[in-house]
């Protein structure tokens, strides 16, 4: 499944709040990599530190996250979060180089709250 393009057109379609309640409503359908990927772009949105730029590209994945009807429904099982899944993927590709240690640790210890004990190689980008 390719990912969408231009994900900043999906700005408006991004909120904090929504963005939680929907990644903790199906956190276990996604998976924990799927899932540390999400937190680490919501944690680097509250750094200061990342470009206005970045913040767009990050909005725009989170956002197109939020989407139930998008390229693959997300009702779909099995398959409905593939888009999603290479939206947060590309996102984070493309700002990579702003993720500090800091928002991995916040998104690692997000993901063990509400995974338990996970392998710290599933973890690994």
């Amino acid at each position: 499944m390719k990912a969408p393009r231009n994900l900043e057109k999906y700005i408006p379609d991004y909120d904090p709040k929504r963005f939680l309640k929907k990644l903790h409503c199906v956190f276990r359908r996604l998976g924990a990599k799927a899932v540390y990927y999400a937190l680490i772009l919501y944690y680097a949105m509250q750094d200061p530190q990342v470009s206005g730029k970045d913040k767009g590209i990050i909005i725009g994945a989170l956002g197109y996250f939020l989407l139930p009807f998008d390229l693959m429904p997300d009702f779909i099982p099995g398959i409905g979060f593939t888009d999603d899944i290479a939206a947060l993927t590309v996102a984070i590709y493309k700002v990579w180089k702003c993720i500090t240690p800091l928002v991995k640790s916040q998104a690692e210890s997000k993901v063990y709250e509400w995974f338990g004990d996970v392998d710290q190689s599933d973890l690994i980008i």
